[in-house]
C-alpha cells in the first residue's frame, strides 16, 4: 500500500510539472478582408471587382477594402472621397457589421471542435485557438489548423489564414506575413530570430507614438528595439516600456480567454460636422460620450475600471489615452471627469479633431465597501441620484429632451 501511494505521488507529481512547462501551441485564425469576403460570399458578381466598405457620406472613413482596392491605395480608416480618388472603379458598399457577425458564428463553431479555448479577436475574422495537449485528440497543431482550413473553405465557403506559435502576439505576426493566403509556423525558442528583421509597425500593440519616437533615433526595424535596455526604452517611450521590452523579444504571456468568458467593451463615438478644436465643443462632444456610457453601464447594473479616449485628427493622427480606477463607475459625473482629464492629456496639437471615442473596459459589477462607521460621500450619492433621474427622464421622454449645461455648445450647433 506504501509502494502504491509512493507511486500514485510521483505520477501526480510528473503530470503537474508537465502541464505546467508543456509548450503553449497558439493558432491565429485570421479571415482576410472579412467584411468583403462575407460580401463576396453573398453576392457572386462582386469576386474579382474592387469592393470598399464604408458609409455612403461624405465625410465617412473606409471600414474594409478589398486587395484590389488596397492595391491602389486604399488603407483602412482613409476618408471615403480620397478612397475613391485612388480606386476611381471601385465599388462601394455600406458595411453590414449584423451579417459579419453571423457569419462568424459558424467559425467559431468549428474552432469550438478542437478546443474550448477559443477567443474573438477585436478585428472581425481573427480567432485564437489555444491547442496545447490536444494532439492526443486531434492530431498535431499544424493538422488542426490545415483541417480547419479545408472545414472552413468547404462548408462556408471562406479561406482563412492561419498561424502556428507559441504565443498570441508572435501568431498574430507570422499571420500578417503571408496575407492574403498561406500559413505560418514559428517553433518554440524561435520567437525573438523570427521577429528580429521584420519592421516595428508589424508588431501588435505598436502605436503611432511609439513608432515615431523610435524613429526620431533612427530605430525601424525590431533587432534594433530589441538591443535596447529596459531602461533605455524607458526614456524614449515612457510608460510603454515595459510592454515594448516584451514585444520585441516575442514575450506575451497573455492566455487565450474562452469565448464568451470575456466582458464586452461599451465604445461610443462622435464625429465633429466640421472638424473643430473649439475646447468648449469637444468638451460638449465628451460630455454627451460620458453620458451615453454611464447610461448604458447603468442600464446593465455594470460599472468599468478602465477608461479609454481615442481623438482622431484632420490629418489623420491617432492618438489614444487611457486610465484606471480601482472601484468600477457608471455615473456621468465620475466618468466625465475622468474622460477630460485623458483630454488634457491626448491634445497636444493644433490641428482640428474629426472623430472622438470614449471606450470603457474591466467591467464589473459595482461594490460598496461596508465600514463600522457610516462614512457617507455626498457628492458621490448627489452624482449618483442625478445620473438615475437623468435615466427616467430619457426613459419617459427620449434622450433629447434633457442635456447638461456642459453639453450647450453642442447642443447650440445642431441644426434646427
Amino acid at each position: 500500500m506504501f509502494c502504491i501511494n509512493v507511486q500514485f505521488t510521483l505520477y501526480i507529481n510528473h503530470t503537474f510539472r508537465y502541464i505546467c512547462f508543456m509548450e503553449r501551441k497558439i493558432i491565429h485564425l485570421n479571415i482576410a478582408d472579412f467584411g468583403v469576403a462575407v460580401e463576396r460570399l453573398l453576392d457572386n458578381s462582386l469576386k474579382g471587382k474592387a469592393l470598399i466598405l464604408a458609409e455612403p457620406s461624405a465625410r465617412s472613413v473606409v471600414y474594409d477594402m478589398s486587395d484590389e482596392a488596397y492595391g491602389d491605395g486604399v488603407r483602412k480608416g482613409m476618408q471615403l472621397s480620397i478612397a475613391r480618388n485612388r480606386c476611381r472603379r471601385a465599388v462601394v458598399f455600406p458595411p453590414r457589421p449584423e451579417h459579419y457577425q453571423k457569419a462568424l458564428t459558424p467559425c467559431l463553431q468549428h474552432a469550438l471542435h478542437y478546443t474550448p479555448l477559443v477567443e474573438r479577436s477585436s478585428g472581425n475574422g481573427h480567432l485564437y485557438l489555444d491547442v496545447t495537449g490536444t494532439q492526443r485528440l486531434f492530431g498535431s497543431p499544424p493538422d488542426i489548423g490545415w483541417r480547419l482550413r479545408n472545414t472552413l473553405r468547404q462548408d462556408i465557403g471562406l479561406d482563412p489564414i492561419w498561424s502556428l506559435a507559441p504565443n498570441k502576439l508572435v501568431a498574430k505576426v507570422a499571420s500578417r506575413l503571408v496575407k492574403p493566403l498561406g500559413e505560418y509556423i514559428v517553433a518554440d525558442g524561435e520567437e525573438a530570430s523570427f521577429l528580429a528583421p521584420l519592421p516595428l509597425m508589424l508588431l501588435p500593440g505598436m502605436s503611432i507614438p511609439d513608432l515615431i519616437r523610435l524613429r526620431q533615433v533612427n530605430i525601424h526595424k525590431v533587432y534594433q528595439a530589441a538591443a535596447l535596455s529596459l531602461r533605455e526604452l524607458s526614456v524614449l517611450c515612457d510608460h510603454r516600456a515595459d510592454f515594448l521590452y516584451s514585444a520585441v523579444r516575442g514575450v506575451d504571456p497573455t492566455p487565450v480567454q474562452a469565448n464568451g468568458s470575456a466582458r464586452p467593451n461599451f465604445v461610443h463615438r462622435h464625429i465633429f460636422s466640421p472638424d473643430t478644436n473649439n475646447e468648449q465643443v469637444i468638451r460638449a462632444a465628451l460630455t454627451t460620450l460620458a453620458q451615453q456610457a454611464g447610461y448604458s453601464l447603468r442600464q446593465q447594473h455594470l460599472g468599468c475600471r478602465r477608461l479609454t479616449v481615442h481623438i482622431l485628427y484632420s490629418d489623420g493622427l491617432n492618438v489614444t489615452r487611457q486610465a484606471g480606477v480601482k472601484l468600477p463607475m457608471n455615473d456621468d459625473v465620475t466618468l466625465r471627469e475622468q474622460a477630460v482629464r485623458l483630454l488634457q492629456r491626448s491634445c497636444r496639437r493644433r490641428v482640428r479633431l474629426r472623430q472622438i471615442a470614449l471606450a470603457c473596459s474591466q467591467m464589473c459589477h459595482p461594490v460598496r465597501q461596508l465600514s463600522l462607521f457610516e462614512v457617507v460621500d455626498c457628492r458621490q450619492q448627489k452624482n449618483k441620484r442625478l445620473s438615475e433621474a437623468f435615466d427616467t427622464i430619457r426613459n419617459r421622454c427620449g434622450g433629447d429632451k434633457i442635456y447638461r449645461g456642459s453639453q450647450q455648445p453642442m447642443v447650440a450647433a445642431r441644426p434646427a
